[in-house]
């Protein structure tokens, strides 16, 4: 059997240069998957390369000349393109989405389009390695935290737990406990979607068991996150706290993990006894892994096709491109720290600094921030203003409100994005915020904020991201700021008029904002 063929040396020259041109994404993915949320990461080659694996089993060898190789190479072109923006703008997740698609297209060169496309399922599955982006994962956690929260304390209840739900603090009464974000199930919902999504590729059952098995991943997590959480409420409130710190350690991670797999086990064993025909579970799932060693000496048959000598030219001037070429540089605006932040905002007068919780500073994850409550002789209440700036966003960045909020047991009962800018003088540009009240029991507060971003102030998160990789690409910057001011809305007090508290402080706060937010 012979290895050493032309075909093998242009794939093993693609895979090297591919890996040194992909070695930011790969270096982001090997950091994420030290992570608990993505500690499953390594598995996830390895099951996308046996489901790989399998499938080649059911195709026959080509030993004749394959047509249809090119939308390989254009996917590969796509793939260096998307990977090339990543690495350009400073943004290792992109380049290691971009990796998924090189996969793809190689796949699609070695066996053409007819062929290669049938092994999607392999190269779909290599999507559960990936870290989510930031925006994306606080607004899951957040989500699976409200209903983390209202489930256990609906369980509480049914067993007669006396308890009241404030934002994600579950309050005992003797004691208070804290769904923070590793209590959302995260950590448990990324394997478990992942093994479900192989159990489905495996399962022999008609396609509805397959869809149900894949969509049944996500609630069976978060309902047994919710059981988690309401046996340990119960534990610490009929046996003390110091008995909750045991039963959480042994209920983290693959405990859990592993009662949704029975679970999920349990789900295909029902269906399959409802059908008219039933199979036994063991019969339903295609457990056959012999002959993979053959299917991987299949190798040996890769040619030096034009699509994949294309290919091959294609990755290896992009890796020596970006060898030759110095590093993008990430440009570091001068900028005052916010503790020379002025005590006094025209006739508004700052108090004393407000500091984090060590807790909650470390999940702001902010390079240096200020908040301070602002008081005027002729003003009803107090306005608070709180800046965060982040050198460097790419690593985490920027939490919105809309996430922080709720957890706190804030509701935001209205919410609009209004550009000032045509209300401020001398103003060309836009200048987009978020007007909200928000409100917790009869408590309403009215807030504004905004991202500031090299000069551009956006007030859509996930707009604020392609802003981060549009800076990151012409001018290098990925720093960037948050800015928050609110104030109480008294109960006989209209909106108008804590607006203009709100207003006023927010025009005194853009004129020096920019001395400690870099614009340009």
């Amino acid at each position: 059997m012979r290895f050493a063929t032309p075909g093998v040396a242009l794939l093993v020259l693609s895979v090297l240069a591919a890996a040194f041109f992909f070695r930011d994404g790969i270096d982001a993915l090997l950091r994420a998957w030290q992570l608990p949320e993505y500690s499953h990461g390594p598995l996830i080659p390895v099951l996308s390369a046996l489901l790989f694996l399998r499938q080649l089993k059911d195709v026959p060898e080509n030993h004749g000349p394959v047509s249809d190789r090119w939308p390989g190479v254009a996917l590969l072109i796509v793939a260096l393109a998307l990977g090339a923006v990543g690495k350009v703008a400073n943004i290792e997740d992109i380049v290691a989405y971009a990796l998924i698609l090189w996969v793809g297209a190689t796949i699609l060169i070695s066996f053409g389009w007819s062929t290669g496309k049938q092994f999607w399922p392999g190269v779909l599955h290599l999507v559960y390695m990936l870290p989510l982006p930031g925006v994306l994962y606080y607004k899951i956690s957040t989500v699976l935290q409200a209903i983390s929260s209202e489930l256990g304390v609906w369980m509480l209840r049914l067993i007669d737990v006396p308890v009241f739900l404030d934002g994600n603090i579950i309050d005992l009464g003797v004691l208070k406990l804290h769904v923070a974000e590793a209590c959302s199930g995260l950590r448990y919902l990324f394997p478990i979607l992942s093994f479900s999504y192989v159990f489905a590729c495996l399962y022999r059952g008609p396609v509805w068991h397959k869809a149900v098995l894949l969509l049944a991943a996500v609630p069976i997590t978060v309902v047994m996150n919710s059981v988690r959480i309401a046996f340990g409420g119960w534990i610490a409130n009929r046996f003390g706290i110091e008995w909750l710190e045991g039963f959480t350690h042994f209920f983290e991670g693959w405990v859990i993990f592993l009662i949704c797999v029975v679970l999920l086990f349990l789900l295909a064993w029902a269906m399959l006894k409802l059908q008219r025909s039933p199979m036994t579970l063991p019969e339903a799932l295609d457990l056959e892994m012999s002959g993979l060693p053959a299917q991987m000496a299949r190798v040996r048959l890769v040619r030096p096709s034009p699509a994949l000598i294309a290919g091959t030219v294609a990755v290896v001037a992009g890796a020596a491109a970006f060898f030759v070429s110095p590093p993008p540089e990430r440009v570091a605006p001068d900028r005052e720290p916010f503790v020379l932040f002025p005590t006094a905002l025209g006739e508004w007068r700052a108090g004393a600094p407000l500091a984090l919780t060590p807790e909650v500073a470390a999940a702001l994850g902010a390079d240096d921030y200020h908040s301070i409550d602002l008081v005027h002789p002729d003003a009803a209440a107090p306005v608070g203003l709180f800046m965060a700036y982040y050198e460097d966003q790419t690593k985490g960045g920027i939490h919105s409100p809309e996430i922080c909020l709720p957890g706190s047991g804030w509701e935001i009962a209205w919410l609009e994005r209004v550009d000032l800018a045509p209300t401020m003088a001398g103003r060309d540009d836009a200048f987009n915020i978020n007007r909200a009240i928000i409100q917790k029991g009869e408590a309403r507060m009215m807030v504004y904020y905004w991202f500031a971003q090299h000069g551009h102030h956006t007030a859509w998160d996930f707009a604020a991201k392609m802003q981060l990789v549009w800076s990151g690409i012409t001018a290098g910057r990925t720093d960037g700021a948050l800015v928050r001011i609110l104030t109480r809305i008294h109960p006989n007090e209209d909106d108008a008029a804590a607006e203009a508290r709100l207003r006023a402080v927010f025009d005194e706060t853009v004129e020096v904002l920019p001395r400690f937010v870099p614009e340009l």
